[in-house]
C-alpha cells in the first residue's frame, strides 16, 4: 500500500464568488486557503498533493501556490476537462461546467497508486481532520468491503450569511458509519434554522442545525477510482442526457450508491474544528478574521 497522497479539488468555476477564489490571498503574507490545508496536511504526514484544476488556469495555479510549496512537497497536476470522457460519448453542445467531483477525482486515475484524502480548494477544515483522515488511511485496508472514511461537519458551523450553499446531508448508525448520503445543491439560512430546496425556491424542506454534513472531505482506498468509472458510465448514459448543461456527478452521490449496494463502509469521523469556507465573496473577511485568530494562537506562523 503506497503512501497516502492528498488530493485538492480546485477546478470549479467559482461562479457564485465572481473569480478564482482558490488563489484569492488571506493574509497579508499573501497565503492562500490552501497554504493552510496543506500546511495541516504535512504535520499530519501527507507527503504528495494532486492539484485538480483547468488547464486554463495551469500558469496562475503554480504561480500563486504551485511552485512555492514544490519544494516542501511531491506535488502533480491533473486536468479535469469536459473531454476527458470514455469512448463513444462526447460533452454536449454548449457545455461550460465541469462534470462534477465524482469525474474530479477519476481525472486523477493515473497519478494514484495508494490511498487517498480529498478536499475542496476553498475549504479550511482545520489540523484535526487532516490528523485524523490520515490515521485512518494508515491503518485501514479493503477488505470484505471497501473502507472509507469521511469528516463530517454539524450544518450550523458550515453555513453562510451570505447565500446557498451545496452541502452533503448524512445519516449515521449508532456505530458512527455513514448510512446514506443526500447531495442538497441549495440549503440556506432560514431565520434560526436551515431548509433546502429542489425547485427552485418555490417550496422549503427544513433541515437540522445539528445534521452531520460533508463538506467533501474523504478518505479512500484506491478502489474508488475503478467504481468511479463505472458509475461515470451511467450517469453519461442517464443522467447527462436529461439535464446536458448542469448535470454533475457528485462524488457523495457515488459514495451513497456504494453504501446502498453493501459494497462499501464510510467511517464518520468528526472534526473538533470548526470549517471556513468562501461560497461568496463577502464570505471572504469571515475567512482573514478566523485566520488572523488562528495565528494569534500559535497555530501557524507568519511566514512558512
Amino acid at each position: 500500500m503506497g503512501k497516502p497522497a492528498l488530493v485538492i479539488m480546485a477546478a470549479g468555476m467559482g461562479s457564485r464568488y465572481g473569480g478564482l477564489k482558490q488563489i484569492d490571498p488571506i493574509d497579508s503574507q499573501g497565503h492562500i486557503i490552501m497554504d493552510f490545508s496543506i500546511y495541516d496536511a504535512m504535520a499530519a504526514g501527507f507527503e504528495k498533493v494532486v492539484f485538480i484544476i483547468k488547464r486554463a488556469n495551469e500558469q496562475a495555479f503554480k504561480e500563486s501556490i504551485g511552485n512555492r510549496i514544490s519544494n516542501k512537497i511531491q506535488v502533480e497536476y491533473v486536468y479535469q476537462e469536459l473531454g476527458k470522457i470514455p469512448a463513444g460519448f462526447e460533452a454536449p453542445e454548449g457545455r461550460e461546467k465541469p462534470f462534477g467531483t465524482g469525474h474530479a477525482i477519476l481525472c486523477c486515475k493515473d497519478v494514484l497508486d495508494g490511498p487517498f484524502a480529498v478536499i475542496n480548494a476553498d475549504d479550511y477544515y482545520g489540523k484535526h481532520a487532516y490528523q485524523a483522515v490520515y490515521e485512518y488511511l494508515v491503518s485501514h485496508e479493503d477488505d470484505d468491503k471497501y473502507r472509507y472514511a469521511m469528516v463530517g461537519y454539524a450544518l450550523k458551523n458550515t453555513l453562510t450569511e451570505n447565500g446557498h450553499v451545496a452541502r452533503g446531508i448524512c445519516r449515521t448508525d449508532a456505530a458512527g458509519f455513514l448510512e446514506e448520503i443526500e447531495e442538497r445543491t441549495h440549503i440556506e439560512k432560514r431565520g434560526e434554522g436551515a431548509a433546502f430546496t429542489e425547485d427552485d425556491g418555490k417550496s422549503w424542506i427544513e433541515v437540522s442545525m445539528d445534521s452531520t454534513v460533508s463538506m467533501n472531505m474523504w478518505g479512500f482506498s484506491n478502489s474508488i477510482l475503478k467504481e468511479l468509472e463505472t458509475g461515470f458510465v451511467n450517469f453519461l448514459q442517464t443522467d447527462l442526457p436529461a439535464n446536458p448543461l448542469k448535470a454533475e456527478y457528485f462524488l457523495p452521490t457515488a459514495v451513497g450508491g456504494l453504501l446502498r449496494e453493501g459494497k462499501a463502509s464510510v467511517r464518520v469521523l468528526t472534526s473538533e474544528d470548526k470549517w471556513y469556507g468562501v461560497t461568496y465573496k463577502e464570505d471572504k473577511q469571515m475567512v482573514v478574521e478566523a485566520i488572523a485568530g488562528l495565528k494569534k494562537q500559535g497555530l501557524y506562523p507568519e511566514e512558512f
